[in-house]
């Protein structure tokens, strides 16, 4: 089975692409399954029913955030009725919305994405580790879950690399969100979990982390409030990771990074 995870998608033309490319993508490629972060798809900060729908239509089939998961309230009345929509596993009882789904591809293989929020850095969520242990005991791959994948959303890579290793064997994959910095350690973990500590974003990487650079720089610069953040406006590359699994065991054979347009080299 092949399933694709893009990136942090940083406003709306880099969400073209991604929309221009998963089509193409999903027949050259071969793909089952695609899945997008979409927590900064609204002008960089949150998601809006809207896009939902824009990603849904050109082929993503579910959609993770993060802790800007609810910058646009409209998301709020939204996100319960949308399973293809995921917010962290690890907010507190009664969040509105799915932290983790199960779903079917056209070719009857069972996925299941979990969405979990690191606390190293960020907010002081549930624990990730005890929640997703609870979610992923539902499943067993090759019996009832061809892929299981969760996107770990986080600052801290020590953090980020606990879980992978915490869930290797179990899982099919765990890939790394948030920093918006691709990593160079796509890898299969010994027993078998796909692992990439951050896939990158889907944005202008001629940025500071999709941003304007001058905004951002005198951020640091000064220490007092400044010009508001907003996306930078050049080329967007899609970055995203290839995940190939074997159809009995559910384990990894194979990740690899995939990377089209923008300044990021392509990937061979």
């Amino acid at each position: 089975m092949k399933l694709l995870f893009c990136g942090d998608i940083v406003s709306r033309s880099r969400r073209e692409a991604v929309t221009n490319n998963v089509q193409r993508l999903r027949a050259e490629l071969g793909l089952d399954f695609v899945v997008a972060n979409g927590e900064n798809a609204a002008a960089g900060f949150g998601i809006t029913a809207k896009i939902c729908a824009e990603l849904h239509n050109a082929g993503v089939d579910c959609i993770t955030t993060g802790n800007h998961v609810w910058d646009q309230r409209d998301i709020i009345p939204y996100i319960s009725q949308d399973k293809r929509l995921l917010r962290p596993i690890n907010f507190p009882p009664g969040t509105p919305g799915w932290g983790g789904n199960l779903f079917e591809t056209a070719k009857g293989q069972k996925v299941v994405v979990v969405n979990v929020m690191c606390r190293l850095f960020m907010e002081p969520l549930d624990d990730p580790f005890r929640t997703v242990d609870t979610e992923v005991a539902k499943y067993t791959l090759g019996r009832n879950a061809h892929f299981i994948l969760i996107d770990v959303h986080g600052e801290a890579t020590s953090e980020k690399q606990s879980m992978g290793h915490h869930l290797d064997g179990r899982v099919s994959a765990v890939l790394g969100t948030h920093s918006h910095v691709p990593t160079a350690d796509a890898w299969v973990l010994p027993g078998g979990t796909a692992y990439q500590t951050d896939v990158g974003m889907c944005g202008d990487y001629d940025s500071i982390i999709g941003m304007k650079k001058e905004p951002a720089i005198q951020r640091f610069i000064k220490k007092v409030p400044g010009e508001r953040l907003s996306p930078a406006e050049g080329e967007g590359s899609l970055c995203a990771a290839l995940v190939e699994t074997d159809d009995k065991t559910g384990l990894a054979k194979s990740v690899r990074p995939v990377r089209i347009g923008g300044r990021l080299p392509p990937t061979p």
